[in-house]
């Protein structure tokens, strides 16, 4: 069967030379005889693995050099505890609610200190970014939390926000490695990677040495704590090897296509062709204000739910999968990620074209 285009939010769609390469590797990996599926995370050919990795995402991101790079498990809803239980030093910390993760975020770090919702944008069910030029940042505020690119409304922030010199902390999981980041910015700068570098199973932290405390309550499990894993290298117990692997093969294939201002020139690309389409529709419409609107995931509708049930239909069968849109927002959603080719997105349009021919009198 020929490969689908795949839309999916996450996990989702992977270069095709990546799959390939592990698929070569599969029964014998560098001679080893085995997989780096059933290799110890205490050898010499997984260690080898695990620093490449970590230096090719440094070289991509130009981390510097007091950061500390962490593949944790967990995901990223694992790191909404974590945040709060390591970096709430004075009991303090300021969220952006820009969508279902930042709430998520946001109700679990309020069981930990204060956690002050600063700004958000529910009153229009998250299709806008808040200004965050002028926000009333908590002078005890440890922190302030936003989540960058928001995976099910389609927004993303054009600035970051003034925090007024107080630690930003992003969760980036949907856009990491779309584009250039100045991750000197950040205090935290993390994100799960099955949407934009690997399967699921391993979230990336990029945090600040300096914030890693050197002690945390004693009731903070001895896994939940940054400075055990920053110690031990990521491999304070057996990490998620295989999902490593898989993101050190994604950050080779991103330096070959030439770093990340490509990878933001081919993004802006593709979502130009399906924006473009979107605001010259009749039957189809975006639902995320223009100024905030992400690379990574494009929520539309035409307003009808037959009619959007019937697109998702037919847009599957015609070999364009998981186009739903999520739940609190209805429609559909194509999520557009550094692997998915240009020709992915042409096609969906012009299927979009089609449809649109088809059933423009019934809107």
């Amino acid at each position: 069967m020929a490969r689908v285009y795949n839309f999916s939010a996450g996990p989702a769609v992977l270069p095709e030379e990546v799959l390939k390469e592990a698929a070569d590797e599969m029964l014998d990996y560098k001679g080893t005889g085995m997989s780096v599926m059933e290799m110890s995370h205490r050898s010499a050919a997984y260690d080898a693995i695990i620093k490449e990795a970590e230096q090719d995402l440094r070289d991509l991101m130009d981390i510097p050099d007091n950061y500390k790079v962490l593949f944790l498990q967990g995901g990223a809803s694992q790191q909404f505890a974590m945040i709060p239980m390591n970096l709430m030093k004075n009991g303090v910390a300021d969220y952006i609610v820009t969508g279902q993760w930042a709430k998520k975020a946001y109700a679990e770090a309020c069981k930990y200190g204060k956690a002050v919702k600063i700004a958000s944008s529910e009153d229009k069910t998250f299709s806008y970014i808040p200004d965050c030029s002028d926000l009333p940042i908590d002078e005890d505020a440890d922190y302030v939390y936003i989540c960058e690119n928001n995976t099910i409304y389609g927004t993303k922030y054009r600035e970051l926000p003034n925090t007024k010199g107080k630690t930003l902390v992003a969760d980036v999981s949907s856009c990491f490695l779309s584009e250039p980041v100045d991750v000197s910015r950040y205090g935290v700068i993390y994100g799960g990677v099955q949407k934009n570098i690997g399967p699921a199973g391993v979230v990336i932290v990029i945090i600040r040495e300096d914030l890693i405390p050197e002690e945390v309550d004693k009731s903070v499990p001895t896994m939940l704590q940054y400075k055990v894993h920053a110690d031990a290298q990521s491999l304070y117990n057996t990490p998620p090897a295989y999902g490593i692997y898989i993101c050190g093969k994604v950050f080779k294939w991103l330096k070959k296509m030439g770093g990340l201002s490509e990878m933001k020139k081919r993004n802006e690309e593709k979502a130009r062709i399906l924006y473009d389409f979107l605001d010259s529709s009749s039957l189809f419409k975006g639902t995320v204000r223009k100024e905030d609107r992400s690379l990574m995931n494009v929520p539309f509708v035409t307003g009808d739910k037959e009619l959007d049930a019937k697109f998702v239909a037919e847009a599957k069968a015609a070999g364009f999968e998981n186009l739903k849109g999520h739940r609190t927002v209805g429609g559909m959603r194509a999520s557009i990620y550094n692997a998915m080719p240009k020709e992915g997105v042409e096609k969906l349009v012009a299927f979009m074209k089609k449809f649109e021919e088809e059933n423009g009198g019934k809107k």
